[in-house]
């Protein structure tokens, strides 16, 4: 059984940090590119940050410079550092792993306030 389960999000003010996890279970991470994404109330869902198996990574522009994701192969996770972050950062983020098939996780809320 596949699962992703992602942590770590909360109400932080604007300017803080936040560092989401996203738990993987039941796919080949290492062989997953993984990925952050998140949707906004009323918007679509949006790409934040992705990470190839070989560590490879891209950014949506809006977060260039603020967010940073990796991965931990020993423990199957991926990460998405949050910096500096801005009331429009707020949306349910959800992690995504890419392979032979497509997986999504229940999602984590960021609140950011200004």
């Amino acid at each position: 059984q596949v699962q992703l389960v992602e942590s770590g999000g909360g109400l932080v003010q604007a300017g803080g940090s936040l560092r989401l996890s996203c738990a993987a279970s039941g796919i080949r991470f290492s062989s997953n590119y993984m990925a952050w994404y998140r949707q906004a109330p009323g918007k679509q869902r949006e790409l934040a940050a992705g990470i190839t198996s070989g560590g490879s990574t891209n950014y949506a522009d809006s977060v260039k410079g603020r967010f940073t994701i990796s991965r931990d192969a020993a423990k199957n996770t991926v990460y998405l550092q949050m910096n500096n972050l801005k009331p429009e950062d707020t949306a349910v983020y959800y992690c995504k792993a890419v392979g032979s098939y497509i997986y999504w996780g229940q999602g984590t809320q960021v609140t950011v306030s200004s």
